[in-house]
């Protein structure tokens, strides 16, 4: 008789190509190692009683922020990760690819960073590399190749100083494509921030004329920053990194307008992929939160809201990340202008999407595990690990009790931003149990104290570097 180290009984699980099936998952060595028969006859070093809850692969946030206090540009110190990691696996989140920001080539510091980094995770890591100079563009084979960080972030509003907030220099178009051409060399993939900055400053210095207390909120905010801007930005991007040879992940997708624009560069045969957010898919320029809702891109109309959703349901849309930003909420004082932009949301990442996905809206849990769990790790280059509940694969596992209620109050938040933009919102799905590579990181709905600093590094290679 086989001997497992741990054995999961009872859960329905969502099963790549199978979709919901009552089975048992046997665990071996960090890795899934058989989905069995319920009640299969075999042994293990621990059982876990699932009974009555759904087994889901990890969730894989590709696009957050993770820094030390206000600075967002990397952690300092472990407890910088152990927090927000921790913040991470309550919501179901089993890794992360974090950005790594900074005007001094990366090489530099990677290590230090990576150590710092383990030393607290919960779960684990990668990271996407910003790219802003040109000793940093010099070095974009080894962040592919050398550190297994292929998709390479860059702002495309850091124009006229606009990033100088962050810390990073103008760049270009030129520089775009540039860095484009270096990522289809060497199996890359780009990620921009896509606004077309000229004409925000334009609008910008209109609104603020107008408004200059900032008296309409977030609508005034979208108003500085409007959609087509973003657009335009999607569609210059879809051109350039496809002309150069490389695909396009576009983060952050807030708007119909980006998302149109974007299509029709997928239809024209650009490869391109679309993330969004669940604050683009709750949240309007309506909504009573106010200046803590303040994020770039902007929120925007219900019709936008409703057009995303949309196309998460039908397939447009490939993958939902949070573009968590731990920031507190000393950052949002001083009306919508001055606010800082960003808000927490790794820990209601999965209790949106069963909320408002699968309850609201009939949306079925084998598509939110693609756009979660699956094309995250495929897009990300980590699918050769992670994504899936199959036989080899880490035994990245979350099990939610998916009729739960639950109301999140501002003592319950974990991320050290200490609020939420769902604060008062009642879930329907909550998280009983994360585990990474086996182990237990939430455990009945509570933190295991065993889990700080068992997160590793993950090497990523995409699939067309092959």
């Amino acid at each position: 008789m086989t001997a497992f180290d741990l054995v999961i009984r009872g859960a329905e699980a969502i099963l790549p190509g199978t979709g919901r099936t009552a089975c048992d998952i046997a665990v071996q060595g960090g890795r899934i190692a058989a989905i069995l028969t319920p009640g299969a006859a075999v042994t293990a070093a621990r059982e876990l009683d699932a009974s009555g809850l759904v087994a889901l692969p990890g969730v894989i946030d590709g696009h957050l922020h993770l820094g030390h206090g206000k600075d967002i540009s990397r952690p300092r110190v472990p407890g910088d990760a152990e927090v927000e990691t921790a913040s991470a696996a309550i919501g179901g989140v089993t890794c992360m690819v974090p950005y790594l920001m900074a005007a001094d080539p990366h090489a530099a510091t990677f290590d230090e960073v990576r150590a710092v980094t383990g030393a607290g995770a919960r779960i684990d890591f990668g990271y996407h590399f910003i790219v802003s100079t040109e000793d940093q563009l010099a070095e974009v084979p080894d962040y592919i190749v050398k550190y297994g960080a292929p998709t390479l972030k860059i702002f495309m509003n850091n124009r006229g100083g606009e990033g100088k907030r962050l810390g990073l220099p103008d760049i270009d178009d030129g520089f775009f494509f540039r860095l484009a051409e270096l990522a289809a060399a060497h199996g890359g993939m780009v990620a921009p921030h896509p606004e077309n900055i000229e004409v925000a400053w334009v609008l910008r210095d209109r609104a603020m004329k107008a408004d200059p207390e900032g008296k309409g909120g977030l609508a005034a905010w979208d108003a500085s920053r409007p959609d087509f801007v973003e657009a335009e930005a999607v569609q210059r991007a879809s051109l350039l990194a496809n002309a150069a040879g490389a695909p396009l992940y576009v983060v952050h997708t807030s708007s119909a307008a980006a998302l149109e624009a974007g299509l029709a560069r997928r239809y024209a045969g650009d490869e391109i992929y679309f993330e969004t957010c669940p604050h683009y898919l709750t949240h309007d320029v309506t909504d009573p939160v106010g200046d803590r809702g303040k994020i770039n891109p902007p929120l925007r109309s219900r019709a936008d809201c409703e057009r995303l959703w949309q196309a998460v349901a039908e397939g447009d849309i490939d993958t939902i990340a949070t573009d968590h930003v731990h920031r507190d909420l000393t950052g949002k004082a001083g009306g919508i202008w001055a606010a800082s932009p960003g808000c927490p949301g790794m820990e209601t990442l999965l209790p949106v999407m069963l909320t408002e996905g699968y309850h609201a809206r009939g949306i079925p849990l084998e598509r939110l595990v693609e756009v979660m769990s699956e094309n995250p790790a495929r897009l990300m280059g980590l699918d050769a690990r992670k994504g899936a509940l199959a036989v080899g694969l880490d035994a990245d596992i979350v099990l939610v009790d998916l009729d739960a209620e639950w109301t999140l109050t501002r003592d319950r938040v974990v991320s050290s931003a200490g609020y939420s933009i769902y604060e008062g919102k009642t879930f329907r799905g909550a998280v009983r149990h994360t585990l990474v590579r086996g182990q237990a990181v939430v455990q009945d709905g509570a933190l295991t104290d065993s889990s700080i600093g068992i997160g590793r590094y993950q090497h990523r290679r995409l699939a067309r570097g092959d």
